[in-house]
């Protein structure tokens, strides 16, 4: 029988002795063994630190982030070769394609944040401070990768999008990963490993994988290292007091199952299209991956006037659940992924029966009706739906958790009720109310958001387009507190932090500067020669200043800019009117100042400029009256250099430049930070 590999400093290691026999969820069949017997793990940690780390972090977020998206073109482009392993987890299409192209598409999504990002190896956080009253002293932040490595131990329902949302962050950031997968769906995290490393996208060391158990993985953590977890609260808590952990402070990021919540709002009766929503939302939730989703729906919440003609058109929905082999057609319910794993969702459900009717579904396999397949060897249940007989007393549906097709629904009077009961889950991932309602909305979320990592607010209106109550996006934070873990992962930049150190850094602001790479208030500002505009990217240095000729602004400037722009604001063009006001006499428009200082910095000659790129910041900060004399200082305060899409696209990098406008006193009038689009000198410099 197959033996499944463990990626090990840039080699696939086989473990000694029998290992676990892994299982097609469908079949019964054996498919492969998992062992980590004799794997050397703290090489693991030496080689991700020194080769991996090493090379991560000599390059730019702009490389980090193309490496990125290269690897996500790569593996949509196997995709289909993931879909045929994925099936033996008991995964139906729609499943499969939540777990490999929305990794994939995990992917995509961090690797177009290197946009967001500087063209150097670290990142500048927040903004300067002055500390001193001349300006020669001052402070700001800035994030450097760790030095260490990312451990992640993933569930088993997912077995490719928990690893790559998670090393999607991680290799932005500059920092290598072990991969710890759950051992009963392992087969198909090294199967994509296996892709991941013959193609050679990724630094030697910048993954590697551990199949199979691994319970001295914690043991060699440091204090550069982060670890993520992502399964059951109570095995979380577990590895979150390891003696390693405690001793070097390490980060733990854990992310568990939770007993989220769903709420039907007061106003969405039977007819409405809300109720119609919620009720196919519901049995999307407990089907799809046969409700083995961390962020399914455990707990439905009913005004008491409609639960019943919601229990009815539930099951009427259940009911048309055809279970069976995914790759027959027509089937919309696979199988859980094991035997242990239906077990124990058997056990909790008689435990919540204790407090709940079931109204829909059985635990015994003698009621499942298959298609293509036996309850004899594969690992199938039916949807199970229970019904609380009493929500004001009932605990156990509030601190239970069936992790599978199964869900429980109660009632509520009011939306602070509503309210009460979704915290009585004391911290969830993820939470929902359908309404059309907008105070009922606002009141629900303002007051629940406290105990909830993601509130979906569903109607009529965002339907069509929703990703729904279970799908977390790899650009908002995906997490919660209490039981959910206290964690929070992805979140765009948010995300890529967790990866990094952030370190306070203080000096004169021409050398904070230099570290930083960004022009900083109160820099030397060289005069440059030739004018800025006539310089490639290559050839600008950071905090090159151009002081332009001035301008002494007249009425007739702002009469004229009023013609043209339109903008006849009474503060403008009207003195009669000032009274009252904060002005003293007519003031001229703040985007007349704005253009007036681009006709006097701009060189108007073709160069290396091909085009203003937009405005990211712009404040006018003391009003020009006419007689006031404008000058500009146009500073290179940022560079970022862009990638070619296209062999023939001209070489190029954006350039920040900070425009400060000042008057005859030396005061800044207004300042804004432009963006323009550079050629560079070496055409062929910027490979994509």
């Amino acid at each position: 029988m197959k033996k499944l590999g463990n990626l090990v400093a840039d080699r696939w290691v086989e473990g000694g002795g029998d290992g676990s026999t892994l299982y097609n969820a469908i079949t019964g069949d054996a498919i492969s063994t998992a062992s980590t017997q004799g794997l050397d793990i703290a090489k693991m940690y030496d080689f991700a630190r020194e080769t991996g780390g090493h090379a991560l972090r000599k390059m730019t977020f702009q490389e980090r982030g193309r490496m990125i998206k290269a690897l996500a073109l790569h593996l949509h482009s196997k995709k289909d070769s993931f879909y045929k392993v994925s099936s033996a987890t008991g995964a139906t299409k729609v499943d499969s394609w939540i777990d490999i192209e929305g990794g994939i598409g995990n992917l995509f999504a961090n690797a177009s944040l290197r946009r967001k990002l500087p063209d150097t190896s670290f990142a500048v956080d927040g903004d300067f401070v002055p500390l001193s009253k001349e300006g020669t002293f001052g402070g700001h932040h800035i994030l450097v990768p760790k030095e260490g490595v990312a451990i992640h131990i993933n569930a088993y329902n997912f077995p490719i999008w928990g690893m790559l949302e998670k090393i999607a962050v991680n290799l932005l950031a500059g920092v290598p990963a072990i991969v710890k997968p759950a051992t009963v769906t392992s087969y198909l995290t090294e199967f994509m490993v296996r892709e991941i490393h013959a193609s050679g996208i990724l630094p030697k060391g910048a993954l590697q994988l551990v199949c199979g158990s691994a319970r001295n993985i914690l043991d060699f953590v440091d204090e550069r290292d982060v670890v993520t977890f992502t399964g059951s609260a109570s095995t979380g808590r577990a590895l979150k007091v390891h003696p390693q952990i405690i001793e070097n402070s390490v980060p733990f990021n854990l992310e568990a199952d939770s007993l989220n919540a769903a709420i039907l709002g007061p106003d969405a009766g039977p007819g409405t299209p809300e109720f119609d929503l919620f009720v196919k939302e519901i049995r999307k939730e407990m089907t799809v991956k046969a409700g083995q989703k961390c962020t399914a729906v455990r707990r439905i919440l009913v005004p008491e006037p409609h639960i019943d003609a919601f229990q009815e058109s539930l099951i009427a929905q259940l009911s048309k659940t055809v279970i069976g082999d995914p790759s027959v057609e027509g089937v919309r319910m696979g199988a859980l992924v094991g035997c242990s794993q239906r077990d124990d969702v058997i056990a909790q459900v008689s435990k919540l029966s204790s407090e709940s009717d079931i109204v829909f579904g059985s635990t015994s396999n003698s009621d499942l009706s298959l298609v293509g397949a036996s309850a004899e060897v594969g690992t199938f249940m039916s949807p199970i739906l229970l019904r609380v007989k009493d929500p004001s007393t009932a605990v156990n549906v509030h601190e239970i958790e069936a992790f599978g097709p199964v869900s429980s629904v109660m009632s509520y009077n009011t939306v602070e009720e509503a309210v009460a009961l979704s915290k009585r889950g004391k911290g969830s991932l993820c939470c929902s109310i359908t309404t059309h309602d907008q105070s009922v909305a606002t009141e629900f979320v303002r007051n629940a958001a406290s105990m909830h990592g993601r509130i979906l607010v569903l109607d009529r209106e965002c339907a069509k387009e929703s990703t729904g109550h279970g799908s977390p996006l790899p650009l908002l934070v995906h997490g919660g507190p209490g039981r959910a873990g206290g964690g929070e992962e992805m979140g765009g930049l948010r995300g890529i932090r967790h990866y990094m150190q952030r370190t306070a850094i203080q000096g004169h602001p021409s050398m904070l500067t230099a570290i930083t790479e960004q022009f900083q208030p109160g820099a030397a500002q060289p005069a440059s020669e030739p004018h800025v505009f006539r310089k490639h990217f290559e050839e600008l240095r950071i905090g090159e200043t151009v002081t332009t000729a001035k301008h002494t602004v007249t009425e007739a400037d702002i009469s004229n800019f009023a013609n043209v722009s339109g903008d006849n604001f009474y503060a403008h063009v009207d003195s009669t009117s000032l009274e009252g006001t904060l002005f003293e006499q007519r003031v001229a428009h703040g985007y007349f100042i704005l253009s007036k200082a681009a006709g006097l910095f701009v060189d108007p000659q073709k160069g290396p400029v091909l085009l203003n790129y937009g405005i990211e910041e712009c404040r006018f900060t003391k009003p020009v009256y006419p007689g006031a004399t404008i000058g500009v200082r146009l500073t290179v305060k940022e560079k970022i250099a862009q990638e070619r899409r296209e062999p023939s696209d001209i070489s190029k990098g954006i350039v920040k430049y900070l425009v400060d406008v000042y008057d005859e006193t030396g005061e800044t009038v207004a300042i804004a930070t432009i963006l323009t689009m550079v050629k560079m000198l070496d055409q062929s410099a910027d490979e994509a």
